[in-house]
C-alpha cells in the first residue's frame, strides 16, 4: 500500500491471526484504508479484500509486525475485535465473528479501551463487542473492562439490535448493553 500513498492497516481475520486468536487460516487478506473504495486483487493466489474507511485509527492503535516481505501494520487486539464487530457481514456473520473473539478475548489487554481507541469506533459497535464478551462467550474481564471504559468516557448506549439487518419487532433490551437479541449467535467448538 506504501507504493499506492495511502494509509492502510491489515485487519479482521488476518490480524486476528497473527494475533494468535484465529483458529482457521483466512482465505483472503483484508486491508483497511481511506476512500476511494479499491476493489478487490487478486494476484498469484492472493485475494486482497479492501475495506474502506473515512479516516483511519491513530498510529497509536496500531502495531508494526515483521513478515517475510517486510514490515506489516496491523491493528492492536482491541482495534481488531471491534472490527470483527463492525464488518461481521465480511467474515461470514456474527458466528465467525464470536469464534475469533473466544480466543481472542482471552489475550486482550484490558487497559486496550482507551478513550482513543472508543472515539475511533461506533458506539454501536462497542455495545455489540460488549454483549459478545459478556453474554454468548462468558468473557467477564474484557466486558467489564468495556463498559467500564465507556462509562468513564461519558459514552450513551440506545437500544441497538445484535444483527442490524434483521428486523427487532418482539425481542425486548437485553443485559446492560441496551442489546436486542434478535439472532442466535453459536460460535464454533474450540
Amino acid at each position: 500500500m506504501r507504493y499506492l500513498g495511502r494509509p492502510y492497516y491489515v485487519g479482521l481475520l488476518n490480524a486476528a491471526a497473527l494475533h494468535g486468536a484465529s483458529h482457521q487460516q483466512p482465505q483472503e487478506t483484508f486491508v483497511v484504508t481511506t476512500f476511494p473504495v479499491m476493489r478487490p486483487t487478486a494476484k498469484r493466489g492472493l485475494r486482497i479484500q479492501y475495506l474502506s474507511k473515512e479516516t483511519l485509527p491513530p498510529d497509536a492503535l496500531l502495531e508494526s509486525r515483521k513478515v517475510e516481505t517486510g514490515y506489516l501494520r496491523i491493528s492492536s487486539p482491541a482495534l481488531t475485535a471491534a472490527d470483527l464487530v463492525q464488518y461481521q457481514h465480511r467474515i461470514g456473520g456474527l458466528d465467525r465473528a464470536a469464534t475469533v473473539l473466544a480466543e481472542l478475548g482471552e489475550i486482550l489487554p484490558l487497559d486496550s479501551f482507551t478513550p482513543q481507541l472508543l472515539q475511533a469506533v461506533p458506539t454501536a459497535v462497542w455495545q455489540r463487542l460488549g454483549y459478545l464478551l459478556e453474554v454468548v462467550l462468558d468473557q467477564l474481564a474484557p466486558a467489564d473492562a468495556l463498559f467500564t471504559a465507556c462509562a468513564q468516557a461519558g459514552m450513551l448506549f440506545h437500544r441497538v439490535a445484535l444483527a442490524p439487518a434483521d428486523p427487532t419487532v418482539g425481542h425486548p433490551v437485553a443485559s446492560r448493553w441496551r442489546i436486542v437479541p434478535n439472532i442466535s449467535v453459536e460460535p464454533d467448538d474450540l
